[in-house]
């Protein structure tokens, strides 16, 4: 399969430079909101309360099948008819940039930055609670800004980096398909009730394709601590080495522990989901107590991983 730096570099430059309009999205909404609105009617058709576990395990399975066969086959009649079309390319990589989210995760961690600064804690909270699950109410300012920097990780590598190497090994038809089984699972993946059994599928599948995005991530963060000031490469690396295989997701625990060893913090521990205690390990070694002033300064080491992620699509645009 040939793979595709081009696209991909050009995909992420546009992204970097313009994301994803508001009036666009006022106008037609976004791809995800389309995959999502797929994904709540087969939910709503398929997952019934009075199947059998195994049953609504099977159409769970069903339901992934069904997603990926009209996802995939809408990208593949949208990537084909690009490349009969004069600058095709152009248009495939504005496509292809709409389900990347390199600005947008930039913009809506630094409102968590701009929060605390113009209107405190409160602010902050209100601003996180934008990008995280957890109750914000139980949040003081050491775990908001917490939040928002392993925010911040975590999507990178679901965000960004994952959907960047699909589209690099798959085009736009790949890239396509990674959006929709991250979707699913950010839908249906979870532990509750309803979706124990229907949402298995797409939680395992979701794990899979975020392995070498994951991984990806956390040498991007710890090349990037190299060319940031106030940041230690040696200890993110360090920090990956040791802690990431202790979080309860298989890839969750990479950036995250690469962005605490690189800021000398420690991410991840217990937290509140609604009324819920989650109980988890810490990753790094570093303070608990971070300040509004270590989101800037993640945001600095985000930037620069960004960079690398483009400089290595135009290394390889060369190469190939």
């Amino acid at each position: 399969m040939p793979l595709h730096p081009f696209l991909l570099a050009t995909a992420l430059i546009i992204e970097a430079a313009v994301g994803y309009p508001d009036p666009l999205y006022a106008r037609i909404r976004h791809p995800v909101v389309w995959i999502g609105a797929l994904i709540a009617q087969l939910d709503g058709a398929l997952n019934h309360e009075t199947d059998s576990f195994d049953r609504r395990k099977a159409f769970g399975v069903l339901a992934v099948l069904v997603l990926l066969l009209t996802v995939g086959g809408v990208a593949v009649a949208v990537a084909w008819a690009c490349r009969l079309l004069p600058f095709g390319w152009l248009v495939e990589a504005a496509l292809a940039s709409t389900l990347l989210a390199q600005r947008s995760l930039h913009d809506h961690v630094a409102a968590v930055a701009k929060g605390f600064r113009t209107a405190g804690l409160e602010g902050a909270r209100k601003a996180v609670s934008m990008i995280v699950g957890r109750n914000p109410a139980t949040l003081d300012e050491p775990a908001v800004a917490r939040a928002a920097i392993e925010s911040l990780a975590e999507n990178f590598s679901d965000g960004v980096v994952a959907p960047a190497f699909w589209l690099l090994v798959g085009g736009l038809p790949g890239l396509a398909l990674y959006k929709a089984i991250n979707t699913a699972d950010s839908m249906i993946g979870h532990r509750t009730p309803r979706h124990e059994a229907f949402g298995w599928a797409a939680a395992r599948l979701d794990d899979l394709v975020n392995l070498p995005g994951s991984r990806l991530t956390a040498l991007l963060l710890v090349g990037a601590a190299w060319m940031t000031g106030g940041a230690d490469a040696r200890q993110a690396w360090a920090s990956v080495r040791q802690d990431a295989h202790r979080h309860r997701s298989p890839n969750a625990g990479w950036p995250e522990a690469a962005m605490a060893g690189a800021l000398d913090l420690r991410l991840g521990g217990p937290r509140v989901y609604g009324d819920t205690r989650i109980e988890d390990v810490w990753l790094g070694a570093g303070r608990t107590a971070a300040t509004p002033d270590d989101i800037g300064r993640a945001l600095a080491l985000y930037r620069r991983a960004c960079v690398l992620l483009i400089a290595g699509a135009l290394v390889l645009t060369v190469l190939g």
